[in-house]
């Protein structure tokens, strides 16, 4: 499937142009065109000296792409390209977070207020009831990104280092989205225990921790070490927040074709971090029956020996005794779910599953099928990606789960805390809006955050 082109891979020229030639601009806009690429802005920068420059913004489908569009630029007589610059990297320099004072420290009294001596009074009376810390400091909206940049989505083991622009962006989701203020803690660290250790002593100062991009099976062994050792809310976003996301899509998929979720057979590729979480929230609603194959076919614990999570799964589903590949699984089914990898299948494949078939073709940037195949033969297709309708997005659940969390000072987000995350963020398109295009709805809409937190903190305060 060929890159699309999008603001990732945009590229910004400043470009030389002969004042006496007139059509040098249309030149160029159509250079780009003839390149694949898409013109998305333009500025005259200087018009008066002896070259005209001009500043062109173009999105590519990939950095091959960009280069390609520069070349064709660069070509056109007249034209010269004085500097290329990447738009993303850009973005990115000196990183994308801050930190800023929330107090006024513009005189004597301010010193003496928000550090010595009054500071001392508030700290004793956080020795007096360490409840208070949640009231009185940053700990009350204050979250955690923990990762060791063993899993990053699209990247793999990738470090610490290198995983802390992602793990940047994932604050400023948490900022924008619910004005919760997260910061990155990149471990340089290689096991579970150490993980642990590491996240236990820095707890104290937040209301909650965020697990990402942190390899399975490990990352199971982690978030239950530590929901046991800690009295803060953990998530494993990967996990959760996807399975939220699918089952918010999946119910308002099931309202357009007119199914019900008990009498639904699901086949899913992957047996992942998030594929277990999906299952977990899938079983726990009531679905019928779900079908996982790795990329060894149809996880069945009587034909296959299987190990941990797999084994689980195999225990907890497949009531059928379906055997064979991932073919096999969908043949049939009613939903396809993926969280594996790109091109496993074939829109051939999704007409042999039932009638009025839902796809979640989710493995980023590339995914499971080709989207646009498999409409030709599923009532309702949803991606991972932006430039597709119904994108399966975290940043839709995790901002308003750890709002609600930390507004009911909640000490575990539940399963039921979920369930209900992804009925309000479902229940955030309205009857007249929901049509196959649209069954989950836009991180920018302003209505999700604040509904899901709702849901979380009812939910929270009715179970505790």
């Amino acid at each position: 499937m060929s890159a699309l082109p999008n603001a990732s891979y945009s590229v910004t020229l400043r470009l030389h142009l002969d004042p006496e030639d007139s059509r040098a601009v249309g030149r160029v806009t159509t250079a780009i065109g003839e390149a694949a690429g898409a013109v998305v802005a333009m500025d005259f920068v200087d018009t008066a000296g002896e070259v005209v420059v001009v500043d062109v913004t173009a999105n590519a489908g990939d950095a091959d792409h960009a280069e390609r569009i520069q070349a064709a630029v660069e070509a056109l007589h007249g034209v010269h390209v004085h500097r290329a610059s990447d738009r993303t990297f850009l973005l990115h320099l000196k990183g994308k977070l801050e930190v800023r004072s929330t107090v006024p420290l513009k005189t004597r009294d301010d010193l003496s207020m928000a550090y010595t001596p009054g500071v001392a009074r508030v700290c004793r009376a956080i020795v007096k009831d360490p409840e208070d810390a949640r009231r009185l400091t940053i700990k009350g909206n204050t979250v955690a990104i923990v990762t060791d940049g063993s899993a990053v989505l699209g990247l793999g083991d990738i470090g610490p280092e290198a995983s802390m622009p992602v793990m940047e962006g994932k604050a400023v989701l948490f900022k924008r989205f619910a004005d919760i203020d997260a910061w990155p803690v990149c471990l340089d660290a290689t096991d579970a225990d150490q993980i642990v250790e590491i996240v236990k002593a820095i707890a104290p100062v937040y209301g909650g921790i965020n697990l990402e991009d942190i390899a399975a099976p490990k990352c199971f062994e982690i978030e239950e070490r530590l929901k046991e050792a800690l009295d803060i809310p953990v998530f494993h976003d990967d996990q959760h927040g996807t399975a939220i996301v699918v089952l918010a899509a999946l119910h308002n998929a099931l309202r357009l074709v007119g199914k019900e979720l008990g009498d639904l057979t699901v086949a899913m590729s992957g047996a992942g971090a998030a594929g277990v979480a999906i299952i977990k929230l899938l079983l726990q609603e009531g679905v019928g029956d779900v079908i996982v194959a790795d990329r060894n076919g149809i996880l069945d614990a009587q034909a296959r020996e299987l190990n941990g999570s797999k084994a689980w799964l195999a225990d907890n589903t497949n009531r059928g005794g379906t055997r064979g590949s991932l073919r096999d699984a969908v043949r049939d089914a009613d939903v396809f779910i993926g969280v594996s990898g790109p091109n496993v299948l074939d829109p051939a494949d999704i007409a042999t599953m039932a009638a009025d078939a839902i796809v979640f073709a989710l493995a980023n940037p590339d995914p499971e099928v080709d989207p646009v195949g498999a409409g030709e033969h599923a009532a309702v297709v949803a991606t991972g990606r932006s430039d597709y309708p119904n994108q399966i997005n975290n940043v839709l659940a995790f901002p308003g789960v750890f709002r609600g969390a930390l507004d009911a000072r909640a000490r575990f987000i539940t399963e039921a805390m979920k369930v209900a995350a992804a009925r309000a963020l479902a229940d955030v398109i309205g009857p007249d809006e929901l049509r196959a295009s649209y069954i989950i709805p836009s991180p920018f809409d302003e209505r999700v955050a604040p509904a899901v937190a709702a849901a979380v903190r009812d939910e929270a305060k009715r179970s505790t």
